[in-house]
């Protein structure tokens, strides 16, 4: 497979419909996917089919069975951390062919060591969040939404742009 316009990274997904989905959204705009285990469901064939991803073959998908291993794996040179915790906009980073989209859980994110670890290595203006206006009942957006919007405002910003 060619090298990646992006990486987006999954840090222990736990909804296998927003996997597919994020999934989907990899194959349409040519990223590798990264799967950071433990996850919440099941990847094997019969559960891929049974949830109608029939295109899960032909994604560039890469799974790592914790978060030591995906770092040995890929030496991530530049990842944004997508985060509600954020200040700064996700529309701000001039982003670069190959950088690593990290993405939290659904019902926790990433736990304070991961934002550590981006704030210490990749400074802490690698951690963005993609503004909203707060209501009380809509604590963040859909994983999959995030990372739709981040992927193609990523991919917008390259010079061989999208």
């Amino acid at each position: 497979m060619p090298e990646p316009r992006l990486n987006l990274v999954l840090y222990q997904p736990q909804i296998p419909n927003n996997t597919g989905n994020i999934g989907r959204t990899a194959l349409a705009t040519g990223c590798r996917l990264h799967i950071i285990h433990p996850i919440g469901f099941s990847m094997d064939s019969k559960a891929r089919r049974r949830a109608g991803l029939d295109y899960w073959n032909d994604l560039d998908v890469v799974e790592h069975a914790d978060w030591d291993s995906y770092l040995e794996a890929t030496a991530p040179e530049r990842l944004w951390l997508l985060t509600t915790a954020a200040e700064r906009s996700f529309r701000d980073p001039e982003y670069r062919t190959g950088d690593h989209l990290l993405f939290g859980r659904e019902d926790t994110g990433v736990p304070e060591e991961l934002h550590e670890w981006v704030s210490s290595t990749q400074g802490p203006e690698h951690r963005v969040r993609i503004p909203m206006i707060r209501d009380p009942a809509a604590r963040s957006l859909n994983l999959a939404t995030v990372v739709a919007i981040a992927t193609y405002e990523a991919l917008r910003t390259l010079p061989d742009g999208f």
